[in-house]
């Protein structure tokens, strides 16, 4: 098992197979035109499946597949054919515009939970934020990933001053529909122009939400990173990610590679290990992976919890931008 100095076990690997998406959200992409990875920079389908190999040798019995946009990548099938022949759960994270394209082999590899990035219902304001019209075949996608019998997860980065309003329009979307929206603190990121000031607490989300509607709190599972709701009678249920007002580290299991190779111990993480670099030298990466993780930070990558995060220059983050380093 991989275990850091503070005994947690990491058995959680998130990868990133590409850096490359078809949306370009504000608080994710720099800018419009972005320096996107050269493919020979890319971890190929077969160092993919022999890097998760090798983790599951470890203790890793879980694999969420993100990006930028993972289904952009036009090798992704044979990608997560080599994954579904290991032993571990795979998930996903996507933007869903291109879902349909990819169901009936998500399905086949026993994909049954996705996690949908949305920030909004508003047709408008989606081509804002994303800079994309992408908003009718994302929400044909979800119903989609709903009709197939997919447990379906909705992650809102919720922006003050940018759409904490439409809180009670999510909430209203559980009372007949099965999904679990996740509303995400907006975390700060290299590029993303990210201030303290555009934070909508756990606190105040709570304080919104109850101002319409009465919800319990549910057991929180080992190793969450949100505090589940819900609404007695209602269909789906909403969490909340606090990871600037109320960190949630103490049972973190996870790790992260991103789209090149490189291990992260932590999202917030500002050291990096090149596994892949070592593997194409054929070097063994398990003291690679073992000597990362014995450097993980107690608490948000030992850089967000310096001082209050009202009080954090977003430029004092060592850190990649959130499409390079994976959701």
């Amino acid at each position: 098992m991989i275990t850091d100095r503070y005994n947690r076990p990491h058995d959680y690997l998130r990868i990133s197979l590409t850096d490359l998406c078809n949306l370009r959200c504000l608080y994710c992409m720099p800018e419009e035109d972005y320096p996107f990875l050269p493919t020979a920079q890319l971890m190929q389908p077969q160092e993919i499946a022999e890097i998760v190999r090798i983790f599951t040798t470890l203790g890793v019995n879980k694999v969420r597949l993100t990006g930028g946009e993972p289904l952009a990548r036009k090798d992704f099938e044979d990608i997560i054919q080599r994954l579904r022949q290991l032993p571990v759960k795979l998930t996903l994270t996507t933007n869903a515009t291109l879902l349909h394209r990819h169901m009936e082999t998500l399905l086949q590899a026993g994909v049954s939970s996705i996690n949908i990035s949305l920030d909004t219902l508003q047709p408008e304001r989606f081509f804002f934020l994303t800079r994309r019209d992408r908003f009718t075949q994302t929400m044909d996608n979800i119903q989609l990933a709903l009709q197939k019998g997919m447990q379906v997860k909705i992650n809102v980065v919720v922006m003050k001053g940018i759409n904490e309003a439409e809180i009670p329009d999510f909430i209203e979307w559980t009372r007949n529909v099965p999904v679990d929206i996740r509303f995400i603190e907006f975390m700060p990121f290299t590029g993303n122009r990210w201030s303290g000031a555009q934070v909508f607490t756990r606190q105040e989300i709570l304080q919104l939400i109850q101002q319409q509607y009465a919800f319990t709190t549910l057991p929180v599972p080992a190793h969450s990173t949100s505090t589940p709701y819900q609404i007695p009678g209602f269909a789906g249920s909403f969490a909340i990610i606090s990871t600037m007002s109320n960190p949630f580290c103490a049972g973190c299991n996870r790790m992260r590679l991103t789209a090149d190779g490189k291990m992260k111990n932590c999202l917030f993480a500002a050291d990096e290990t090149n596994l892949l670099e070592a593997l194409r030298a054929g070097q063994p990466l398990e003291p690679l992976i073992q000597t990362n993780i014995l450097g993980k930070a107690e608490q948000l990558g030992g850089q967000l919890n310096q001082q209050p995060y009202q009080q954090l220059a977003a430029e004092q983050v060592i850190n990649r931008s959130m499409i390079s380093i994976g959701g």
